[in-house]
């Protein structure tokens, strides 16, 4: 389909871009690197009188170090994700997870601030920063301003973002000697996932001394498996990890839907959770 017609500006720095998404209030939508927001134009899900392309901010790309900390640019793309060397060492399941998202044409364009804004349930991503505990930074007329992951997901398509409000980076604790892994199961390759777990697992003394588990398409948010987490400290055997997986579901609310049933991606949450935290534990 053909989208509407729309205005179109492309700032040139942060400040420009929000003083555009202020004027424009809730008619404008941000254009990054255009992998969600360009299918809801073509099928006329979306309808903005003005669209923000913020692609040529320099500003908001790049990942670097800032203590226990990484700031990841919010225009950076998933291809570079995956290819930074400070991700791939400090924060490993966020360069595993996206090499799972989508194909690689995608994750040429796409960018990880422009998947967690979405806020899609099935996106791979907004999981992965839940279990990570990252913080989001957001830029508006008032300045800066710092969200948490778990308040970050309002509802289905729904962040914590205010209209004129820019995402502009992403703070993810380094995760030096945890173990991590990212399991989803859908239904072809490059497909969204049915449902998706990111684990990690810090072990002591061959026990599980902390774990989390962040779920993805298991309700209008992303969530975190809180219960399958409390059982999992202290767990030692591969039969210990698989009891707990088996409340990974508690508290969740998935979706029925033409993919799956909610009791079926119930399912798929307590196999994936053992599989995962098995694999990040280094037993699986």
């Amino acid at each position: 389909m053909i989208p509407p017609a729309f205005e179109y500006a492309r700032p040139g720095s942060v400040e420009e871009a929000v003083r555009l998404l202020a004027d424009a209030g809730e008619e404008a939508k941000v254009l990054a690197g255009g992998q969600s927001l360009l299918p809801l134009l073509r099928l006329r899900l979306a309808f903005p009188e003005l669209v923000v392309d913020v692609g040529r901010i320099p500003e908001l790309r790049g990942v670097r170090e800032d203590g226990d900390m990484l700031v990841i640019g919010a225009l950076t793309t998933h291809h570079d994700v995956i290819r930074d060397p400070l991700v791939r060492r400090h924060a490993g399941l966020l360069a595993e997870a996206t090499a799972t998202v989508a194909d690689p044409a995608v994750r040429h364009r796409g960018t990880l601030g422009g998947s967690l804004a979405h806020a899609d349930p099935a996106g791979d991503l907004p999981a992965v920063v839940l279990a990570l505990d990252a913080d989001l930074v957001a830029v508006g007329p008032g300045g800066r301003r710092t969200v948490p992951a778990r308040e970050f997901f309002v509802d289905y398509l729904q962040s914590a973002l205010a209209p004129d409000e820019l995402l502009v980076e992403v703070r993810v604790p380094k995760t030096d000697g945890w173990g991590f892994h990212y399991e989803k199961f859908h239904r072809v390759a490059q497909a969204w996932a049915i449902v998706g777990v990111a684990a990690l697992v810090r072990r002591d003394d061959g026990r599980v001394a902390e774990a989390r588990i962040g779920l993805t398409n298991m309700g209008s948010t992303p969530l975190r498996a809180s219960a399958a987490e409390e059982a999992l400290a202290g767990a030692g055997a591969p039969d210990a990890v698989a009891r707990a997986a088996e409340l990974a579901a508690e508290g969740t609310r998935p979706a029925q839907d033409v993919s799956a049933s909610p009791e079926y991606r119930a399912h798929l949450a307590r196999v994936l959770t053992r599989r995962a935290v098995l694999a990040a534990g280094g037993t699986g």
